[in-house]
């Protein structure tokens, strides 16, 4: 069973409701309600068929038993399948259920739109993000403080230059992420992905269901090719992996020794159960702890790639869970930091004076410049 005591800190609610059990039964169950609809569209059942289907699917079903008997079956497909066709009283509808689909296309096509979900759900708040760093660089453009290197004390830069830097880096990352969601298509491909069991209008059936179900249609059937979720799983760490850079970043110039910018005050976030003096970098600490789980989760469906012969066995069946933990946490992530920065607490008058006591002078190069360039390229693709 999930456990919001451990994932709720990690992630959103949305983004976790985005993929539980209840979701994923509707997304199921609107597989093969669209499935029906679609094939009576192309003439394949008779639309009392498809609407007697339809009505079958609308109830959700109990989610522990379905659950018990899943765990059983070992897939989803069978035990809701035989429910749905359970209540329906006629069995020459009931046996129309999910005809010329598989279990891997249930479980593909109900995974990726609790994808499209999620997607949105992370495009949104990673252009918040992204908006509130632009909005942060602007402001601190040519404010100077001390750059460092290598963890040590080394030339001038202005504030600003540093934030555009985590601009670009985000900017960057959430283009690739958008790039790779053409990944998330529907899945009909039938028992060896050869359409078999459509009557011959396999093509008008997959295209119907893919504008019912808002998904794209794929050119072929993808059970075995995988790339594509690869590159989304990819996508996601990549992204994790940029928000924390500027987690990071930010957890270091809040050190008591440093004392350069804090996470906003906000009642009962960020203290101590033994210290109460401590103002800890609360959203930080879970864009972090989030860049550490993602690449790890990715690598896992990249080494899912190799699935054998028209439908794998073992390498599929991981990318469900692993793809929706990816999604939590890079949504947590991105949310998280979304608050902190545009909430950030900036002490100017310590960056000049830890730029001081460096001796290293004031010459901040061309950042304000460099700033402007990069707010501009920002903007303009926006």
């Amino acid at each position: 069973m999930s456990c919001l005591l451990r994932d709720r800190p990690a992630s959103t609610l949305e983004m976790l409701t985005a993929f539980g059990d209840e979701a994923l039964l509707r997304a199921a169950l609107s597989f093969e309600a669209m499935l029906a609809r679609a094939q009576a569209e192309a003439g394949l059942i008779s639309r009392v068929a498809a609407e007697t289907i339809t009505a079958a699917c609308a109830e959700l079903p109990d989610v522990d038993g379905l659950a018990e008997a899943a765990s059983h079956a070992g897939t989803l497909a069978i035990p809701l399948v035989a429910l749905i066709r359970e209540r329906i009283p006629d069995p020459d509808v009931a046996k129309l259920v999910h005809k010329g689909a598989t279990s891997q296309d249930l479980a593909d096509t109900a995974l990726m739109l609790q994808a499209k979900v999620g997607a949105a759900l992370v495009v949104r708040d990673a252009r918040r993000l992204a908006d509130a760093l632009a909005v942060l660089a602007e402001r601190h453009a040519a404010t100077p403080m001390l750059g460092r290197t290598l963890l040590q004390a080394a030339q001038p830069i202005t504030f600003g230059l540093k934030v555009a830097g985590w601009l670009q880096g985000l900017a960057g990352a959430l283009a690739r992420f958008e790039r790779e969601t053409a990944a998330i298509q529907l899945q009909l491909g039938g028992a060896t992905g050869s359409l078999a069991g459509l009557d011959g209008r396999a093509q008008d059936v997959t295209e119907r269901l893919a504008a019912l179900l808002g998904l794209p249609a794929a050119e072929t059937p993808w059970h075995a090719r995988r790339e594509g979720l690869a590159g989304l799983a990819s996508s996601l760490a990549i992204l994790t992996g940029a928000v924390g850079k500027i987690a990071g970043d930010i957890t270091l110039l809040a050190q008591t020794e440093v004392s350069e910018a804090f996470e906003p005050k906000v009642a009962g976030r960020g203290g101590s159960s033994a210290m109460a003096h401590k103002r800890n970098p609360t959203g930080c600490q879970v864009a972090l702890s989030a860049a550490i789980r993602a690449p790890h989760l990715a690598a896992t469906i990249v080494a899912a790639l190799p699935q054998q012969h028209e439908r794998g066995l073992g390498g599929w069946q991981a990318e469900g869970p692993v793809l929706a933990e990816l999604f939590e946490l890079t949504h947590g992530a991105v949310a998280a930091m979304a608050v902190v920065v545009e909430g950030l607490d900036i002490d100017t008058g310590r960056m000049v004076a830890n730029l001081t006591a460096a001796r290293i002078g004031a010459d901040t190069g061309e950042s304000v410049a460099l700033v402007s360039r990069a707010l501009t390229a920002y903007r303009k693709d926006r």
